[in-house]
């Protein structure tokens, strides 16, 4: 009996100390959550119970985060963007599938849902890129094409609300929590994050050291405030307008855009309102995008009225603009009292001047992407992958650029290059390191082909 006590107490004391070393243990902290991967899943994948799109429907990564009629072409019928045509609650006034498929426009309620009839315009897509250079203004944040793109406050935030509300609805009703889900607190934050986490996080410092001829004469002709006057309203070629004694930051202007004839969505014979800009009714005005991701962001200005990147530059010598408010307060402030007056060889030079520094931004984010590719072991082996894969999208992009300027064939040669040891190190697992290191010294070749020592 005393033995079966003592052995009984001995496992007491046993369990005790066990217990004892167990609560002096302490559960060790969650890991940090990541904001920006955060917002990442929740930018491609949350569908916030609404109608199976996502942010990244009408921002895919792998179209610099904008919709234009050719990316559209390649996308499966069953793709949550035609859901105008494949749900039946959405066929009539949530959008309008044929300009969508021939040019990219997109429906929007921007004055209030209470007549979807009429009260409505048709606007691109902008991209996310270099949001943190291109939102803030003394006036208070601008976001979407009009400044005016977010309920509320404006701000990132709040203009991911607006979306959800306007493009991921069940039905035309829009009752949260019947249509959709309003994103919680956490998942605005994580997707502010995520957003600004895009692209370039300052802006350039003009003029680069250019090698091309060219290219070279059109950033003067750019930074010339007599002459091109560019850099007045898209300084160092970002969002922020340098213009009548400061820095405006992201500022609205009347540029006459709408007032373009045969404006290619208008000739279709279709509804088109008149998309008067900022505000409720607006004052005709339109925010300012950043530049360095423009020739690969196209079509081009709010309505996509504009192809090309020539087009884009060759607009400003019109009478669209010339005629316009802020074509009208450039030429006031002119000494000879012109507006902008280039020639097509000027036209040209400017806009080669923009597909070079594209083609830099792009090559930096290229770098970027194959570095963080380049991770050690087999767990990370399929995020690696999806990393490369993103890389030789960028590097195809950047060739598209520079050849469709017929400008700078060898750095062209090299992103060939670049492209071909991307995607085999995808396909790899040994050697790998060695074929992304390759990959980024002909990104760095290419570059140095485009501009001294950067």
């Amino acid at each position: 009996m005393i033995s079966k006590m003592i052995c009984s107490s001995a496992r007491l004391c046993a369990l005790a100390a066990g217990l004892s070393v167990l609560s002096a243990c302490k559960t060790p902290p969650p890991a940090p959550v990541d904001p920006v991967a955060k917002g990442r899943e929740i930018f491609f994948n949350e569908t916030f119970g609404g109608n199976g799109r996502t942010c990244g429907t009408c921002h895919p990564a792998e179209n610099n985060f904008t919709l234009d009629a050719a990316f559209i072409a390649t996308l499966p019928p069953d793709n949550p963007l035609f859901v105008a045509e494949t749900n039946a609650e959405l066929r009539k006034n949530f959008e309008n599938p044929k300009l969508m498929r021939q040019f990219g426009l997109i429906l929007e309620n921007l004055d209030g849902f209470d007549d979807l009839e009429n009260k409505f315009v048709m606007r691109g897509v902008p991209h996310v890129l270099a949001m943190r250079t291109s939102v803030n203004s003394k006036q208070g944040p601008r976001t979407g094409w009009s400044g005016d793109g977010a309920p509320g406050d404006g701000t990132l935030r709040s203009f991911a609300t607006g979306a959800v509300i306007q493009h991921f609805t069940r039905t035309l009703n829009r009752v949260a929590g019947v249509d959709f889900r309003l994103p919680t607190a956490e998942e605005l934050d994580a997707l502010e994050a995520f957003t600004l986490s895009l692209g370039r996080q300052q802006d350039l410092a003009l003029p680069l050291p250019l090698k091309g001829s060219v290219a070279k004469r059109g950033q003067e002709i750019f930074l010339d405030n007599r002459l091109g006057k560019c850099n007045l309203c898209h300084a160092n070629a970002g969002a922020s307008a340098n213009f009548g004694g400061g820095n405006l930051g992201n500022a609205n202007f009347n540029t006459g855009v709408e007032s373009l004839p045969d404006q290619p969505a208008k000739l279709t014979g279709e509804k088109i309102p008149l998309d008067d800009g900022f505000g409720r009714p607006g004052n005709n005005t339109f925010n300012t995008p950043p530049l360095v991701e423009a020739a690969s962001t196209g079509p081009f200005f709010h309505n996509n009225a504009i192809e090309t990147i020539e087009g884009a530059v060759a607009f400003y010598s019109g009478d669209s603009f010339n005629k316009s408010p802020a074509g009208q307060v450039l030429a006031a402030s002119d000494p000879q009292k012109v507006g902008i007056k280039l020639d097509a060889t000027q036209v040209v030079a400017v806009a080669a001047f923009l597909r070079v520094l594209n083609a830099v931004e792009s090559i930096r984010q290229s770098i970027e992407l194959l570095e963080a590719g380049a991770q050690e072991g087999s767990a990370a082996r399929e995020e690696d992958k999806q990393l490369l894969r993103q890389a030789v999208i960028k590097t195809e992009d950047t060739i598209r650029v520079l050849e469709a300027g017929g400008l700078h064939p060898e750095a062209v040669a090299h992103l060939r290059e670049a492209e071909e040891l991307a995607n085999k190190a995808a396909r790899s697992f040994f050697g790998r390191q060695s074929l992304i290191m390759q990959a980024i010294e002909r990104q760095r070749n290419a570059r140095a082909q485009l501009v001294e020592g950067f």
